[in-house]
């Protein structure tokens, strides 16, 4: 089985790149539904802030992989060729993943200017999006805080998504298809 990992920054293309994926028959393994599990299971609500706290609390408590360590079992229960895993947020999960799936693994990053992800935050009504720029740009912080910048670095294969939503998609597309063979 052929894992593929799709890193970004918040509304770079991560759950468009999952759709896709979903679209054409590949099992996702989100991994910020590990944290809204775990903001609901501590009575939260699901806010950026909750979901940001939360992680953070995650990592202090079982470790800079922990989020993906907690997704490997469900990885492993797809019988699929490939699997995605939306939402790797940095360079330990990345490392993590490396570790476990050995050169099965492979690390997507999906780009997109700051403006393009301030519209799309704005536009798509999830609880846990920022709306202002500067809310924005802490999440971007906590993200890069996380080591986000050293995964997408890192990444084997990168996706500019500031173009139109059907290129995006045919490219990721045609990534999934090249890691199925």
């Amino acid at each position: 089985m052929k894992v593929v990992g799709v890193v970004g920054m918040p509304a770079s293309g991560k759950t468009e790149a999952a759709e896709v994926a979903r679209d054409e028959g590949v099992p996702v393994v989100s991994m910020g539904d590990v944290i809204r599990e775990e903001v609901e299971l501590r009575g939260l609500e699901p806010t950026d802030r909750n979901m940001g706290r939360v992680g953070v609390a995650l990592r202090e408590k079982e470790g800079d992989d922990a989020v993906a360590r907690r997704c490997a079992a469900d990885i492993r229960s797809k019988d699929a060729p490939v699997v995605v895993v939306d939402g790797v947020r940095s360079a330990d999960e990345a490392d993590y993943f490396r570790d476990e799936f050995g050169d099965d693994f492979v690390l997507v990053a999906v780009e997109a200017p700051f403006e393009t992800r301030l519209e799309r935050v704005r536009s798509r009504g999830r609880s846990d999006d920022a709306e202002a720029a500067d809310e924005l740009r802490e999440r971007d912080e906590r993200e890069l805080g996380y080591g986000m910048g050293e995964a997408i670095d890192e990444a084997d294969i990168t996706v500019q998504n500031d173009g139109s939503l059907e290129g995006f998609r045919d490219e990721f597309r045609a990534i999934l298809t090249e890691e199925s063979q």
